[in-house]
C-alpha cells in the first residue's frame, strides 16, 4: 500500500473476493491474544475516547504491526477511514508526512496508523506542533515503534489526549491460540509454546516450519535450521551493512556493546562510528552505558554467525571476556554479570546468570514479602525452615534481595552474606553458623559469601530466576571477587546439585543441616587464587578449548607489533637481534632468545581442538617452520590462499597478545 492510500481491510470496500481481501481474512484468523490492548484501542473510537493519539510500542517481532492491522479491520467495520503510513517508506521531511495524510482532512472519521515511528522520529517535534493539531477533532491516531514515546507527548497540552500502550509477550494460553490458528494440532504446540518464549513473530516462524515439516521440533532446532535463518532474514538482513558487520557480530556475543569494547576487541575499527551504526539500528536497544540487540535477533545472529564462521565467533568472544575481565578487575565488580552472558555451560547458567532481566528484576525486601514467603512456606511445609530465614528478613533485610516480575509479583528470595557483613546473630544460626566459622577459619585462603538461602517460586525450566538470585548475592554480599562459596544444596533438586558438581564444589557432609525431614547439604565452591572473576574468565577459555591463561610476562614495554615483527623476522638473525623482546649480550644470543620466547609462547597460546591445532600449524609453517613460499603453506595445509592468509593473521594476533598480556591473549 502506499502512503496515506485507504486500507481495504476487512472487505469493507470493493476490494471484496479479490486477493487482498483473502489475505487480510487470514490474517485475522491467525491473530491471538491482545485482547486487552484491543479492547482499549476500541474505546478511544467511542464519542468520550480515552485518549485520540495512542503509542504502541515494544522490541522487533513482538506484534506491533500485527495489532495495528486487526485494529485497523474492526475501526473499518464501525465505519471509519485508514490512512496507513509506514516509517521505512517515508522520507524523514514533514511535507511527506502532510502529503500522506491530506486525505485525512477531509475523511469524517479518520484513523491515522502510522507504524515502525521509530524510522521517523526525526518528525516528533512537526507531528506534535503541526500535522497532528491540523486534523479533524474526531481523528484518532495510533503511532507504532519500538521505542516508548518522548515525555513531552504524555505531558502539557497532550496530557489527557495520548497514552501509551506497551505490547508484553503473548501469555502461554495465547502463543497455544496463535499455534492453534495456524494448524499446529499436535504435541508439538506445548514444546514450541515454550521455545518461544511469548514472541508472536517466533511462534508465526515456528508454526509454518512445523507445518511444513513435520518432523520438526524445537528440540531440533540448530544454528542452520531454516527458522533461524527466517528470523534473520525477517529482522536483520535489510538493514545490514558490510562495514559494520564486525561490530554487529560483538554484539551478538555480548550483553552490553559499548564503545570501550569495540576499541579493545576491534583496534583495527573506528569505535565510535561502529556504535553509532549500531545504534541506529532498528532492533537495537539502549542499556545500561551502551546498547544491546533485540534478544530475539541476538540468539539468531549469534547461532547463525557460529554456524558461518566459528572461528571468528571464537576468536571475538576470547577478546571481550579478557576485556571484561581487566575491567572487572580494575573495580567493575558488576561485569560478572557480562561475563556471565559469555558462558555457554547450562549447568552453570541454572545458577549464575541474568537471561531473565528482560522479564524479572532484583529489589529489595518489603515487609508484605515476609507474610507472602510464610503462606508459601505453610503450603508447601518448609515453614520451620523459613523460621530460620525470616529473621533476616526482619533484623537484617540489607542480607536480603527478592525477584519480582513485571507485574511486581514475588518470584523468588536469597539471603546471602560474607564474614564482614554477616548479621551478630547469624553466627548462631544452625546452618549458616557453622559455616561463618569454618569460612574464617579459610580467611586466609581468600574471602568468602554465605547463602543461606535462595529460592525460586517460578518452576521455570530455565531456572533465570534462580540465576539472577545467583549474582545478586554475590553483588549484595559485599566481597567484589569472592574466593569461595557456600551454598545450600538440597540434594532433591538436580538443577542445584548439578550447578555445584559443574563448578567442582566440594560437599563438606561436616556442615549439613538435618532439619525436620528436609537435609540440606553445604557444597563449597573455591574459585582459586583469583576469585570468581579468574573462574569465570577460566571456564569460557575452557569452552573455547584454550588453556588456562599463563603468567609469563613479555619484558616490560613490548608491544604486540614488536611480537608481530619478530614473527616475520623469525629467519633473520639480525633483525631478531634488534628486537625489543631481545635479551643477551651478543647478536646470536640476542636472536635465539626470541625464537625461544615465541616458541614457548606458541606452545602455550593454542588449544587442542582441532581448529586451533590447525591454527597454530598454520603459524609454525607460515614464520616458524616456514616453506619456500605462503602459497605452498597454504596448498600443504589444503587452504585457500584468502582463508591461509586470514588464519595467519589470527594465529599471529594470538601469540602477540597472549605475550604481551600476561600469557593470555587480549
Amino acid at each position: 500500500m502506499h502512503e496515506g492510500q485507504r486500507s481495504s481491510a476487512g472487505g469493507q470496500t470493493s476490494a471484496a473476493g479479490t486477493l487482498a481481501a483473502r489475505l487480510a481474512e487470514r490474517d485475522h484468523e491467525r491473530f491471538s491474544g491482545r485482547r486487552t490492548e484491543l479492547a482499549f484501542l476500541g474505546t478511544c473510537l467511542s464519542d468520550d475516547p480515552p485518549a485520540c493519539v495512542v503509542f504502541v510500542h515494544g522490541p522487533g517481532g513482538i506484534g506491533k504491526s500485527t495489532l495495528l492491522r486487526e485494529f485497523e479491520r474492526q475501526a473499518v467495520a464501525q465505519g471509519w477511514d485508514p490512512f496507513h503510513v509506514e516509517g521505512r517508506e517515508l522520507s524523514p521531511a514533514p511535507h511527506s508526512l502532510e502529503a500522506a495524510l491530506g486525505d485525512a482532512q477531509q475523511s469524517a472519521h479518520p484513523l491515522v496508523l502510522i507504524d515502525t515511528y521509530e524510522r521517523m522520529s526525526g518528525l516528533d517535534g512537526y507531528l506534535r506542533r503541526t500535522l497532528l493539531p491540523s486534523l479533524p477533532g474526531n481523528a484518532v491516531i495510533v503511532i507504532a515503534g519500538r521505542l516508548a514515546p518522548e515525555p513531552e507527548w504524555l505531558t502539557g497540552i497532550w496530557e489527557g489526549v495520548s497514552a501509551e500502550l506497551p505490547l508484553a509477550k503473548l501469555s502461554r494460553a495465547d502463543s497455544l491460540a496463535l499455534l492453534e490458528a495456524y494448524e499446529v494440532h499436535d504435541a508439538r504446540a506445548e514444546a514450541i509454546a515454550d521455545w518461544a518464549e511469548g514472541s508472536p513473530l517466533v511462534l508465526a516462524l515456528a508454526a509454518d516450519t512445523a507445518v511444513k515439516d513435520p518432523s520438526w521440533t524445537p528440540a531440533a532446532e540448530d544454528e542452520s535450521s531454516e527458522i533461524m535463518r527466517s528470523l534473520i532474514r525477517r529482522l536483520v538482513e535489510s538493514e545490514l551493512r558490510g562495514e559494520r558487520l564486525s561490530a554487529l557480530l560483538v554484539a551478538a556475543i555480548t550483553r552490553v556493546t559499548t564503545v570501550n569494547l569495540l576499541t579493545a576487541v576491534l583496534p583495527e575499527s573506528e569505535p565510535v562510528t561502529a556504535y553509532e551504526r549500531l545504534r541506529a539500528l532498528s532492533f537495537t536497544e539502549p542499556l545500561g552505558d551502551g546498547i544491546t540487540l533485540h534478544e530475539l535477533v541476538r540468539k539468531a545472529l549469534r547461532a547463525d554467525f557460529r554456524a558461518r564462521d566459528p572461528e571468528r565467533e571464537r576468536e571475538l568472544r576470547r577478546r571481550i571476556i579478557d576485556h571484561l575481565y581487566d575491567r572487572a578487575r580494575e573495580g567493575n565488580p558488576l561485569l560478572m554479570i557480562d561475563m556471565a552472558h559469555l558462558i555457554d555451560n547450562s549447568m552453570i547458567k541454572w545458577g549464575f546468570g541474568w537471561e531473565g532481566s528482560v522479564d524479572y528484576r532484583i529489589d529489595d525486601a518489603r515487609p508484605e514479602d515476609a507474610v507472602q514467603i510464610s503462606l508459601v512456606a505453610q503450603q508447601h511445609g518448609f515453614d520451620d525452615w523459613w523460621l530460620l530465614t525470616s529473621r533476616f528478613f526482619e533484623e537484617s533485610p540489607e542480607r536480603v534481595a527478592v525477584a519480582r516480575d513485571k507485574h511486581d509479583r514475588l518470584c523468588g528470595y536469597m539471603v546471602c552474606m560474607s564474614l564482614a557483613t554477616a548479621p551478630e546473630f547469624a553466627w548462631d544460626d544452625p546452618l549458616v553458623g557453622h559455616w561463618l566459622a569454618h569460612a574464617r577459619d579459610a580467611a586466609t585462603l581468600g574471602e568468602a559469601v554465605l547463602w543461606h538461602d535462595s529460592v525460586d517460586f517460578t518452576r521455570e525450566r530455565g531456572a533465570r530466576v534462580q540465576a539472577m538470585l545467583g549474582i545478586a548475592g554475590i553483588l549484595r554480599s559485599g566481597v567484589a571477587n569472592p574466593r569461595f562459596a557456600y551454598m545450600p544444596i538440597n540434594p532433591s533438586v538436580p538443577g542445584a546439585v548439578n550447578f555445584a558438581r559443574a563448578l567442582g564444589a566440594e560437599h563438606l557432609q561436616d556442615l549439613d543441616l538435618d532439619l525436620s525431614a528436609r537435609r540440606i547439604e553445604c557444597h563449597r565452591i573455591d574459585y582459586g587464587p583469583g576469585g570468581l572473576m579468574a573462574a569465570q574468565r577460566a571456564v569460557v577459555y575452557t569452552e573455547l578449548g584454550l588453556p588456562n591463561p599463563q603468567t609469563a610476562r613479555a619484558p616490560v614495554g613490548v608491544n604486540a607489533e614488536a611480537v608481530r615483527d619478530a614473527l616475520r623476522n623469525f629467519r633473520l638473525p639480525h633483525e631478531l637481534a634488534l628486537s625489543p623482546l631481545a635479551v643477551g649480550e651478543s647478536s646470536d644470543e640476542r636472536a635465539e632468545s626470541v625464537r625461544r620466547l615465541l616458541r614457548e609462547t606458541v606452545d602455550s597460546a593454542f588449544g587442542e581442538t582441532d581448529n586451533e591445532q590447525l591454527l597454530k600449524r598454520v603459524l609454525v609453517r607460515g614464520y616458524l617452520e616456514p616453506a619456500a613460499s605462503h602459497e605452498q603453506v597454504a596448498y600443504e595445509i589444503s587452504l585457500s590462499r584468502a582463508a591461509y592468509f586470514r588464519r595467519l593473521r589470527t594465529a599471529a594476533e594470538r601469540v602477540a597478545e597472549h605475550l604481551v598480556n600476561g600469557g593470555r591473549a587480549r
